[in-house]
């Protein structure tokens, strides 16, 4: 976080309370942090411009067998498809009034501080959720603004028809229909370990990363599901093969249903940071500026960020509910 203020700050009666109100917003913003998911889904990157590409190569040919002295085979390959992403601007601001100084309303200045840290905190993790779920359709609406949710083939992050851009292999999907069951979870599993690159190659996608809402119903289910020894669905003592393989995420701000119903994403978490599939780009990091207000004598306090979350490769997640519009699964 950066901090600023005005020259004349100092000198007023505000001077005494710029440093404990600069603690309370930094301590508040560095605690929010270990508890944001953000970092946890997205891959987190820094930039100096005002926009950042990112892109993915095709696959090289396979070796060839050519036989006693025979000459190499030249293979190609070449950019895949691209995504650009620029960090929006995100501003607010509070105030401290001289009366609030003269009247030594100390707590009330305290909790001014503590409100606009939460606002910031809240602001990054809402929007970073709401693109996440948005990436249903190709823009997400988050307060008065439209986002672009798609990844870097031109359609939505979840969809069932990405494309290829070489054409070597047809439409695949990762967005599907059903109620999360363990079948279901097994079913959407393999379906990501099944992606293949543009050129039809497998790829080494193995999904970690559970992510739900908060619903205690599907809380419960995943959880038996995943934390279980045996198979929790039949009393038959089968050993349940999903029992610690996954890290369950549970995000308060994503919405609780999509189409009237309940959700879940897979996601592998080292395929999303080692191909860059997720960016949350950050350009400019809080700043924060004090300074006084000529016309009211307050002493006004602005935050400003920039930053932005865009989607790359969409291999590295899937999603999968009831109320999707998606390849049926069946069990």
């Amino acid at each position: 976080m950066i901090f600023s203020k005005g020259s004349n700050v100092n000198d007023s009666i505000f001077g005494k309370s710029q440093e404990p109100i600069r603690a309370i917003i930094e301590q508040g913003v560095e605690a929010f942090e270990q508890m944001s998911q953000i970092k946890n889904i997205y891959c987190m990157d820094t930039t100096k411009n005002f926009a950042e590409k990112y892109t993915q190569e095709t696959s090289l040919g396979n070796f060839e067998n050519v036989g006693e002295n025979g000459a190499y085979p030249k293979s190609s390959m070449q950019e895949g498809y691209s995504k650009t992403i620029e960090p929006f601007t995100f501003k607010n601001s509070f105030e401290v009034t001289q009366e609030m100084m003269e009247d030594a309303k100390h707590g009330k200045i305290k909790s001014r501080a503590n409100i606009f840290t939460t606002s910031y905190n809240r602001t990054r993790e809402v929007y970073a959720a709401q693109m996440l779920a948005g990436g249903v359709a190709s823009a997400v609406t988050i307060g008065k603004h439209k986002y672009d949710a798609t990844s870097a083939d031109g359609k939505p992050l979840f969809s069932k028809n990405h494309t290829s851009i070489t054409k070597g292999t047809g439409d695949q999907s990762n967005i599907f229909t059903a109620a999360f069951s363990t079948d279901v979870l097994d079913a959407v599993q393999e379906k990501m370990q099944d992606f293949t690159d543009d050129d039809g190659n497998l790829l080494n996608v193995a999904p970690d990363t559970i992510i739900i809402p908060n619903i205690g119903s599907l809380k419960r289910a995943v959880f038996a599901a995943v934390g279980s020894e045996l198979d929790p669905e039949t009393g038959n003592n089968a050993m349940n093969f999903q029992a610690g393989l996954w890290n369950v995420i549970v995000w308060p701000y994503l919405p609780k249903a999509i189409g009237n119903k309940p959700y879940f994403m897979l996601m592998d978490s080292k395929f999303k940071d080692d191909y860059m599939c997720l960016p949350f780009l950050d350009r400019v990091a809080l700043t924060v500026k004090s300074d006084i207000d000529p016309n009211t004598d307050a002493n006004i306090w602005r935050g400003r960020a920039r930053f932005a979350a865009g989607f790359n490769n969409w291999r590295c997640i899937a999603m999968c509910g009831e109320g999707l519009t998606g390849t049926a699964i069946s069990v």
